[in-house]
């Protein structure tokens, strides 16, 4: 099965009460395990999910009325591309197709908040000549 590779870490906002719309979609259509939230935050505001094998995580927290960035995103790297396209598009969630980068396939999604999410696969550096299926 595709997995999630890497990410460093990333929080984003979503609005009030959205908690089980981030659990359904962060949890069950991406996949991603819950993790517990420390007893010094609000559990009825934040959730955490843990990325890939190690550490890293994703913080949805809970924005009351600040506007958003139309360029901010988190971007998780998975190991099959082509996999988490069909992963997701069986979901029934729309893929928004964006410039391509050398060795870096890649692609947008939207979270039930309208954050972006970008999915690629690392295949070599961008500045090296494409490997396979690297455009």
């Amino acid at each position: 099965m595709a997995s999630v590779v890497r990410l460093q870490h990333v929080s984003i906002p979503m609005p009030e009460g959205g908690l089980e719309r981030a659990r359904e979609f962060y949890g069950d259509k991406l996949g991603l395990e819950r993790k517990p939230v420390p007893s010094a935050l609000n559990a009825e505001e934040i959730i955490w999910f843990r990325l890939g094998d190690g550490d890293d995580e994703l913080h949805v927290f809970t924005e009351r009325g600040q506007p958003k960035s139309p360029g901010a995103h988190l971007c998780i790297q998975v190991d099959d591309i082509q996999a988490w396209r069909d992963r997701i598009t069986s979901q029934g969630i729309a893929i928004e197709e964006t410039d391509a980068i050398v060795n870096r396939p890649r692609f947008f999604i939207r979270d039930p908040f309208n954050n972006r999410v970008e999915i690629t696969q690392i295949l070599g550096d961008y500045n090296d000549p494409p490997v396979d299926g690297g455009r």
